[in-house]
């Protein structure tokens, strides 16, 4: 069946075959969301680099698409964007629809075999018939690398304030910014990043965009890093400050690094462009596996999966402001039959193996020091979901998760800190045949975490050590299926 295989994602996208990677070309446009990714369709470990590309009209349901963009004499095709040229400032518009325009990196494989360091420059693609098929631009590339190792990954935004195209991407362990007003010739502007924030890995997929928060407009640039992460291997850092379209200006400066999600399974993501001004919000979309095991996960005929789509926003803590990520509200659709949970450890709930869970409690009035969920089948195999009260922490643990033997970095506990010292506490869960995204504090915390058991997990119990847990609410969603015509 279809999208039915063992650790089949079912509410997350996942390609019909072979292998993926991170997300490229997130845009939306005509009622469609537009999600295009790193897709090797020979094989499914890494391999030269194509776009594949699906279609959504609710950031939920997928509609595959054919491949969009094939390596060529110039190299493969690495990550980057797509946005609308609304204004044509490209002329490349030839008919009634404004150019969906692809920037990417050409990555010449040959160069880099010969020790060259300017194997990775950027080009561009059009599309005239909204999305469906694109034109490589024949002067390509339009930004050659000035001498930069791992020179890719371009992110291209639209900065209305001062009507120019503002284009970044990264430069080993920073980013470098570019600027242009017809996006076919572009000027170097500067870099970001030389010794700031997480420096374990090289940089990729960078994004920038403004949100606006209590303190005014901010700047976020997200960065991702191959190794570095809080719990090891790949993982997402972002920075907050102020663009004035030549320089960021980062406002923190004791130069903390703030993770996006503190889980191993959330690398590469970036955002939609062109979303709707009266929708209004920046979502965002990460490939759900680490390159610690990326290529040994127990999964076939594909490899590779997203996250749930997330509504950023920023919010003021007792640190600062911090980036939320929130599960975006379309998922409600999914929704199909509603339990109110009463919180027993003597009891064990029977799940779908798709579910939601909202849990909120007040812990003034919670003595226990440790309390969570655990996931589990009649195997005995178990995801454990907690928080220690004594050292502040969240965690999950998948040990015992099932299939862990295909790499060292794969079992383990994980954990992420509590930012806030709110008496208010809210986790929303989202579990899949082989993931779990955990989102505490109204997204003040996240954590993506894949796991393979031998047979679903299709139940759950609640657990608290030394006192008790003041619950306040706990309900549970069965969720449907996006593939399976049974909804199940």
């Amino acid at each position: 069946m279809p999208y039915g295989e063992q650790h089949r994602p079912q509410f997350h996208f996942s390609p019909p075959a072979k292998w993926m990677n991170d997300p490229n070309g997130l845009v939306y446009y005509h009622g469609e969301y537009h999600l295009f990714y790193q897709y090797y369709p020979g094989n499914t470990v890494w391999g030269p680099m194509h776009w594949g590309h699906a279609v959504s009209k609710d950031l939920v349901h997928w509609d595959n698409l054919s491949v969009a963009l094939y390596p060529d004499p110039l190299g493969y095709i690495f990550s980057g964007s797509a946005f609308i040229d609304g204004k044509n400032t490209s002329g490349l518009q030839t008919g009634k629809h404004p150019p969906m325009i692809a920037f990417y990196t050409h990555h010449d494989e040959s160069r880099k075999k010969e020790g060259r360091k300017d194997y990775q420059n950027q080009s561009l693609a059009y599309s005239k018939d909204m999305g469906r098929s694109f034109i490589k631009y024949k002067y390509n590339p339009v930004i050659l690398n000035p001498g930069e190792e791992d020179f890719r990954d371009p992110k291209v935004i639209w900065n209305e304030n001062l009507h120019i195209w503002i284009l970044i991407l990264t430069a080993g362990k920073k980013v470098k910014f570019y600027r242009s007003a017809n996006l076919l010739q572009w000027e170097y502007v500067c870099d970001f990043g030389s010794g700031t924030g997480e420096q374990g890995g090289v940089w990729e997929c960078p994004d920038l965009f403004p949100v606006k928060s209590e303190n005014g407009t901010k700047w976020v640039l997200v960065v991702s890093i191959v190794q570095g992460a809080p719990n090891g291997g790949s993982g997402t850092q972002y920075f907050i400050g102020d663009f004035d379209g030549r320089n960021f200006i980062n406002d923190n400066t004791d130069d903390t690094t703030l993770w996006l999600d503190y889980g191993p399974d959330n690398y590469a993501g970036v955002s939609w462009s062109d979303i709707p001004g009266e929708d209004g919000r920046r979502i965002f979309l990460g490939w759900m596996s680490n390159w610690n095991y990326a290529e040994k996960v127990p999964t076939d005929p594909w490899r590779g999966a997203m996250t749930i789509p997330r509504s950023l926003a920023l919010k003021n803590t007792r640190n600062g402001l911090r980036l939320t990520a929130e599960p975006v509200k379309e998922l409600e659709n999914l929704r199909r039959n509603k339990h109110n949970l009463e919180w027993n450890t003597d009891v064990v709930i029977q799940l779908s193996g798709l579910n939601e869970i909202i849990m909120t409690a007040n812990l003034i009035k919670t003595t226990a020091e440790d309390f969570g969920f655990i996931f589990f089948n009649r195997l005995d195999e178990k995801l454990v979901v907690g928080f220690n009260r004594l050292s502040n922490q969240f965690y999950i643990d998948r040990t015992g998760s099932g299939k862990t033997n295909f790499s060292f970095a794969f079992p383990g506990r994980f954990y992420a800190p509590r930012i806030t010292n709110d008496s208010g506490f809210k986790w929303h869960l989202f579990l899949d045949r082989a993931s779990l995204e955990f989102f505490a504090d109204n997204g003040l915390v996240s954590m993506t975490e894949i796991f393979f058991p031998n047979e679903n997990i299709d139940r759950v119990s609640f657990f608290q050590y030394k006192g008790k847990v003041k619950i306040q609410a706990c309900t549970l969603y069965e969720l449907k299926s996006i593939w399976q015509t049974d909804n199940t």
